[in-house]
């Protein structure tokens, strides 16, 4: 039996991993987790899965669970994390938590020698250097949980990287697809949570209305699979059928194909380089779904994917800087502080204010993040 740790259990990865665990049990078992503040949940996942560590945000959470459940290890805050993604017993993390928040963790658990499930992407974003260099030092494999990368990773089994051309992501478009930017002028937030393919987090479902979801994407695919951004392409593909492809040197095309369902990556993770059955999964009938259709990215329109590309490629403390830049924004956005354009506008304004520094360690990571949320906040 597999054991997991899983960093973020009460967000949308995190529940649809718990899905995956509990439809297979005799494959396998949670031996901890970490949750934020949504403490009538945390009780419910210990009492179904009996994990021997769990880690809530709050220490006084974590005396209150302790009480209630005492042959349980308690822990909380940025320590927490870190114990529960290093946890001893487990032979795989599942990083589900959302935000650069993951970085720290994920980086101890390299060290540790731990096998990583990643879904925060935020964590090769900010520190995408850093992250694949300790995995090649240590020994550690990343499979990509993110259905694009998951696509692009199945893709590639038994092709060498050598004779890849190009990798194109597809994108649904988000909640406003359809829409001009003048007609996003006064969109409210629940419009912009209608996503109208996934079932997904707040935050990540704004992100994927504005295309910085797939901008943030496009920077993980250049560390997971080593390629340059001008070897990356995004393309609007309504449907979500097609979750990605890789265009290899001789022209040949290969795509992975399913129907919008995020456990089927979360498991293909979870059970590599085998396939487990996922029996209440929807197949894909192509039949029944008729057509498939693609359309370019106008990048003015989604302005976010354009400052996401510059970021990459300028590289540094820039992509940082992008991140914490728009979760500052989104979390205003949700707060009703500012207008749904103003999230990119935020963004911009940030980066043109930050001096890049070039393959930047730990620590200014950790400062330039801090920096721009201040400094975004100071604008609203």
């Amino acid at each position: 039996m597999k054991k997991i740790s899983l960093l973020g259990a009460t967000g949308s990865i995190g529940r649809q991993t718990l899905d995956v665990i509990r439809q297979h049990h005799e494959e396998f078992s949670l031996a901890a987790f970490s949750a934020g503040r949504n403490i009538e949940e945390t009780r419910k996942i210990i009492k179904d899965f009996q994990p021997e560590l769990v880690s809530v945000e709050l220490r006084e959470d974590a005396v209150k669970l302790k009480a209630e459940f005492p042959s349980v290890k308690m822990m909380h805050g940025e320590e927490g994390l870190v114990e529960t993604a290093v946890f001893q017993a487990a032979d795989i993390l599942v990083n589900a938590v959302l935000g650069s928040v993951g970085l720290h963790p994920t980086l101890q658990a390299i060290e540790a020698g731990k096998k990583i499930a990643i879904a925060n992407k935020e964590t090769l974003v900010t520190a995408g250097h850093l992250v694949m260099a300790a995995a090649k030092k240590h020994g550690v494999e990343l499979l990509p949980v993110d259905s694009e990368h998951s696509a692009i990773f199945q893709c590639l089994q038994g092709e060498k990287e050598k004779n890849i051309d190009r990798l194109v992501l597809t994108a649904s478009g988000g909640s406003f697809r359809d829409r001009t930017r003048a007609e996003l002028k006064n969109v409210t937030v629940q419009e912009a949570l209608n996503h109208p393919n996934w079932s997904m987090g707040a935050k990540i479902t704004i992100d994927s209305a504005t295309m910085m979801n797939k901008g943030l994407e496009v920077i993980e695919a250049h560390w997971l699979f080593h390629l340059p951004y001008d070897q990356i392409d995004v393309i609007l593909h309504r449907e979500s059928i097609i979750h990605s492809m890789v265009e290899f040197q001789d022209s040949s095309v290969i795509a992975q194909l399913g129907t919008p369902d995020m456990r089927v990556p979360i498991q293909y993770a979870l059970t590599y380089p085998d396939r487990l059955s996922l029996p209440d999964a929807k197949r894909l009938n192509l039949l029944e779904v008729g057509k498939l259709h693609f359309q370019p990215v106008d990048q003015e329109r989604f302005r976010m994917l354009a400052l996401a590309y510059e970021a990459g490629k300028s590289g540094g403390t820039l992509p940082t800087v992008l991140n914490a830049a728009n979760e500052a924004a989104v979390a205003a956005f949700l707060d009703g502080k500012i207008t749904f354009l103003q999230i990119d506008e935020l963004v911009e304004r940030a980066l043109e204010k930050h001096q890049s520094s070039p393959e930047p360690d730990l620590e200014t990571i950790q400062q330039t993040d801090k920096e721009t949320r201040e400094f975004v906040r100071s604008l609203l």
